[in-house]
């Protein structure tokens, strides 16, 4: 069974926070937003098949088996409702879980798009790193991942990001690319009902700042926020996206609440 490893922490009677990470990157990519919020969320991070210490699966998957396989790694941590946050490939996991599963209080999508820009470009990068390995993309993460402005102020920062994509598998890495080039969720962004905040990187070559407007523009309760940043934008503008995060965090709970204590306001269920 195609399995994802999980990183936990913070209460374990908190509300769940799911951390979702980008292409090439590890749990380590939220370190400084679970500082920040680890006091009040129990956090729940994860790797991507083939990186960190999730293992490669064996065959092609979809954006929709990589939800699956979080959810089932919610069901095995005891898991019922939670908060969902992702970057980029993250991101488009949140969407699919958003679209297809029940449990979420809500979502934040940063640097991702409901259809990734230049989808043709995917099995390329996924035959160029089977290849020659994800070291051939090294070169191209500065000024994509960061802005070379902020990896020449912050270059161990920058080195530990590189560290992440140097240590990922290429049989994990191309698979993941060629589930990126499948996903279109286009067409049923419009039935996301979960409170949810959409965040871009002012500089972001990837996914930039008009493709993950158009995101936030597809689903009806989402607000939009560009930072000032390249594609790993919690990174780059940390500290104004952990800020955002949390008051969406407080936001969603509270109205959460709400629910439960006013009959008025519970959703009825037509099936």
């Amino acid at each position: 069974m195609s399995t994802l490893a999980a990183t936990v922490d913070g209460p374990p009677d908190a509300p769940s926070l799911v951390l979702g990470p980008s292409l090439g990157t590890g749990t380590g990519l939220f370190d400084v937003q679970v500082a920040s919020l680890a006091a009040k969320y129990r956090i729940i991070r994860f790797d991507l098949p083939g990186h960190g210490r999730s293992p490669t699966w064996e065959g092609p998957f979809l954006l929709e088996d990589l939800a699956t396989a979080v959810l089932r790694m919610l069901d095995q941590l005891g898991v019922d409702r939670f908060h969902y946050a992702g970057v980029s490939l993250g991101g488009a996991i949140g969407q699919q879980l958003a679209v297809s599963s029940a449990r979420l209080d809500s979502l934040t999508l940063m640097a991702t798009a409901g259809r990734f820009p230049a989808p043709e470009s995917w099995p390329a990068r996924a035959e160029l790193v089977l290849t020659s390995g994800t070291e051939a993309l090294v070169p191209s993460r500065y000024g994509t991942w960061f802005t070379q402005e902020y990896a020449d102020a912050n270059p161990a920062e920058a080195e530990r990001l590189i560290a992440m994509l140097r240590s990922t598998s290429p049989v994990g890495y191309a698979a993941c690319c060629e589930a990126i080039a499948a996903f279109d969720l286009r067409d049923r962004l419009g039935t996301i009902t979960v409170p949810t905040l959409v965040i871009a990187g002012q500089d972001d070559p990837a996914t930039p700042p008009d493709t993950v407007r158009a995101l936030a523009d597809a689903i009806p309760p989402a607000s939009f926020v560009a930072a000032a940043g390249a594609h790993l934008i919690n990174i780059e503008a940390a500290s104004a996206v952990t800020r955002l995060l949390d008051r969406q965090l407080a936001r969603a709970d509270s109205l959460t609440d709400q629910r439960r204590t006013s009959p008025a306001l519970t959703p009825r269920h037509h099936h």
